[in-house]
């Protein structure tokens, strides 16, 4: 029996997708939910599995190509066994570059340098997931390649330097280039990131907050609060996202966007939580946060930040969205301007911790200082409201007994 094995069904937001990866090729066998394919959108990557154990028969839509919401990518013969002829031999050293790559599975990118640098699918080893070969591994050998000949080259016996011999000077060896597509996701990033700066009239406001006091409860507790949630960890994360709740509700402004002529106030907080992935930095949203307790934040980030770096956020994790938070201070950021996230006209940058002297009271103290920004769009928020809400997330992280009392 012949199965169609389609598209997933997109949401209105994402028009069409890109096929990026075929992990299962033409002959091969499949077991139920194994993954066949992964889908790129210009939000997440999708991944579809097989809906039942057979042998894609046909693939419909090979890599690269632009695909609808529901389109078919392949059929399966269900029940079906792979022939001796399929994926475990290896391709003939015959064949041209591209079809033995093909074969044995490689990546477009990966086909393209093969053919420019007049390689054989026998000549790369692939350490991909089936032996499939990558772009990498065509670089590691070429510059492999290129080690070697060095070295047989290279004289046996330093002979005298004379103005006849000497060698030019300035730099050697094989200076590489690639050029590779954007990738869907990374070409909407940075049209969503240009459409900010261009279209926003956006606008950067700091401070600094003493993380002493934060720290301290964090030492006293963390090893009461991971035991009695489960294996949660306490961290900023938690109390900077409750803190913002608490400062949203004060200054609504903050937590509005504008939509044409009108602006639209939301009476809730859905705060976005920007996490770094290879595929580059995406927003999924923390619904309801301020319902939410610190542990149920910590444990919420935790699963999206885990859910991001494997492929595996969905589409409804990523939308909406009233207000973000992003923390650069993971990697060693000690200032940055964010730039916003539209509709959204806010968003705050927390930073790296470093302690600096202060001074208290007339003496000067070394304290563990953060540096905190809010960029907001300053056609609906005003630079006081912007410096007001940024001083009351100062004062609830300073003093984290006001996040729970609401003060």
């Amino acid at each position: 029996m012949t199965i169609e094995i389609k598209a997933p069904a997109f949401p209105e937001s994402v028009a069409d997708g890109e096929v990026a990866t075929w992990h299962k090729q033409e002959g091969e066998a499949v077991t139920r939910d194994e993954l066949i394919v992964e889908i790129e959108t210009d939000k997440v990557v999708m991944e579809v599995v097989a809906p039942t154990d057979g042998v894609i028969s046909k693939i419909h839509a090979a890599e690269g190509t632009i695909i609808e919401s529901e389109q078919l990518l392949a059929t399966i013969e269900a029940g079906a066994v792979a022939t001796s002829s399929s994926s475990d031999e290896p391709a003939s050293p015959e064949l041209p570059a591209e079809a033995a790559a093909t074969a044995v599975g490689a990546g477009p990118a990966a086909r393209t340098l093969m053919e420019e640098h007049g390689l054989k699918v026998s000549d790369v080893k692939g350490t991909g997931k089936g032996g499939r070969i990558t772009k990498e591994d065509v670089v590691a050998h070429v510059q492999s390649s290129s080690s070697k000949a060095e070295q047989v080259v290279a004289p046996s016996v330093t002979a005298p330097t004379t103005e006849a011999t000497a060698a030019p000077s300035g730099p050697s060896g094989e200076r590489v280039e690639r050029r590779v597509p954007m990738t869907r996701m990374r070409a909407k990033i940075a049209e969503r990131l240009l459409d900010a700066t261009q279209q926003t009239a956006m606008l950067t406001t700091f401070n600094e907050v003493n993380m002493a006091p934060l720290m301290e409860l964090r030492r006293k507790y963390k090893d009461q609060f991971e035991k009695t949630h489960n294996g949660t960890r306490l961290g900023f994360m938690g109390f900077f996202v409750k803190a913002a709740c608490e400062a949203l509700k004060r200054f609504p402004e903050v937590n509005a966007s504008i939509d044409g002529n009108d602006v639209v106030y939301h009476g809730y907080q859905d705060i976005g939580v920007a996490v770094s992935t290879d595929n580059g930095l995406v927003v999924p949203v923390l619904r309801d946060a301020d319902f939410m307790s610190i542990a149920d934040v910590e444990a919420k980030i935790k699963e999206l930040g885990l859910k991001a770096r494997g492929n595996k956020l969905t589409i409804d994790d990523m939308t909406g969205g009233t207000f973000t938070v992003t923390n650069g201070g993971v990697f060693g950021s000690l200032m940055s301007t964010p730039i916003l996230n539209p509709p959204q006209t806010g968003i705050l940058g927390m930073h790296k911790i470093q302690e600096r002297p202060m001074a208290v009271n007339g003496q000067v103290v070394i304290l563990p200082m953060m540096y905190l920004a809010l960029s907001y769009d300053h056609r609906l928020i005003d630079g006081k409201t912007a410096v007001q809400f940024l001083v009351a997330v100062k004062d609830l992280i300073e003093d984290p007994a006001r996040i729970l009392l609401q003060l």
